[in-house]
């Protein structure tokens, strides 16, 4: 069986210690030079790279997010232990590690860092899909004769680079698509190496609950659960058909996961799905007037945006979530794309509007999706209303004079609710 260690990169055959270096941190498996489709996936990235920064934080458990009224970005691993979790409220996090050092997210600085990691993968292959900052697929499909190793030699070179030259670490998951290098990459974190082959594919998928499934949140599990799915080994005995006529386009994909099938491609250019923008207040609110501020300022950064990439979106979300942390999300399909702050925030409010909900409400948010080159953006006029047009030339009229004179030269009083 082949075997790696992942400090000296010495390959060699079976065994549980590196016969060069003696390390323990060693990666078997059958098919370990042969699987060329990996998964990524920075270790507690935030926390990572503010423990880095500030040795004081080295062996204290760290939290990055907002006050007690925000949620957690994301928590080291001595957090984690106290069971704090990403998306976690804040209070609820403090409750569970009062001595948690709470540090306001420093987003140019991990950025700085993802771009760093991201030129050593450059320096693997051209074949690189990133999903966030700190996470990304990769295929070394056909790298072999070009590095003169195989992937999995490859990859535990990145993964060591980046320990040695930027003090963080990562975990791999290596397979042959997608669906399973995902989740391979959760299996060992923090410094994980894990390999699910294609022989193992289904004696390793059978037992495990279908959570597993990316995008899979609580509210599909539970549709899941009521059909009496469960695990894989639940799927497996559904027709494709039964499976298609009972939960539509996402039935036909289960049925190819529980397969361990994925087809997807590993694509560099994979397109943006959506633009969007939200705030958690500081105390929960049910002020029209503060919401009504609180959105246009949301639409507006979600606007500029779209026009600094060149996208315009069909579709506007409102996103709401009440004190009890029930979450309202309402959407609605324009005739044709917009990224004006103004038509967005126009949709939004009737969104909000139609409600009649009065809250109160501790987040807001607002987004575009569907989106579409900004190129077709705002070309029909809207007959309903005649002052759209005037106030699209207004915006872009605004939008120039920030451009050249700062962000802050010209405020809608809408803007300082």
């Amino acid at each position: 069986m082949p075997a790696l260690c992942r400090d000296c990169l010495t390959q060699f055959d079976r065994g549980s210690r590196c016969p060069a270096c003696r390390s323990a941190r060693v990666v078997s498996h059958d098919e370990l030079l042969t699987l060329s489709i990996a998964h990524m996936d920075c270790d507690a990235f935030y926390a990572s790279v503010e423990k880095r920064d500030n040795p004081d934080l080295a062996d204290k458990p760290v939290i990055i997010g907002g006050g007690r009224r925000g949620v957690v970005s994301t928590a080291c691993y001595v957090a984690r232990i106290r069971g704090v979790r990403s998306a976690m409220p804040m209070f609820q996090a403090l409750k569970l590690c009062p001595d948690a050092v709470v540090v306001k997210p420093r987003m140019s600085a991990y950025a700085e860092a993802s771009r760093a990691i991201r030129a050593m993968m450059d320096e693997l292959t051209p074949s690189i899909e990133p999903l966030s900052l700190d996470e990304a697929f990769i295929d070394l499909t056909g790298t072999e004769r070009l590095h003169g190793a195989a992937p999995a030699v490859m990859l535990a070179r990145l993964v060591k680079r980046m320990k040695d030259e930027l003090d963080l670490t990562g975990s791999i998951g290596l397979s042959h698509n997608k669906f399973l290098a995902k989740i391979a990459s959760d299996l060992d974190k923090p410094r994980g190496f894990s390999v699910i082959g294609a022989a193992e594919t289904q004696a390793f998928l059978r037992p495990k609950p279908v959570r597993l499934i990316w995008g899979i949140g609580p509210a599909a599990q539970d549709t899941l659960e009521r059909a009496g799915i469960r695990t894989f080994d639940d799927l497996l005995r559904w027709d494709k058909r039964d499976l298609a006529d009972r939960f539509g386009s996402m039935g036909d994909r289960l049925w190819h996961l529980a397969r361990g099938q994925d087809r997807r491609r590993v694509s560099a250019n994979a397109p943006m799905k959506s633009i969007s923008n939200e705030t958690t207040f500081f105390e929960d609110t049910a002020d029209p007037d503060i919401l009504d501020g609180h959105l246009w300022r949301m639409c507006e950064k979600v606007a500029d945006r779209a026009k600094a990439k060149n996208h315009a979106g069909r579709t506007v979300t409102l996103k709401l979530k009440r004190a009890d942390f029930s979450l309202i999300s309402r959407r609605t399909t324009l005739r044709d794309p917009t990224q004006t702050a103004d038509r967005i925030y126009r949709t939004a409010r009737a969104l909000f509007d139609q409600l009649g909900d009065a809250g109160p409400y501790r987040l807001l948010g607002a987004g575009i999706s569907d989106l579409v080159p900004g190129d077709d953006a705002d070309r029909t006029p809207d007959l309903l209303d005649p002052g759209a047009a005037q106030r699209n030339q207004a915006e872009r009229a605004t939008d120039k004079i920030r451009e050249k004179f700062g962000p802050d030269a010209i405020l809608k009083g809408r803007a300082l609710r």
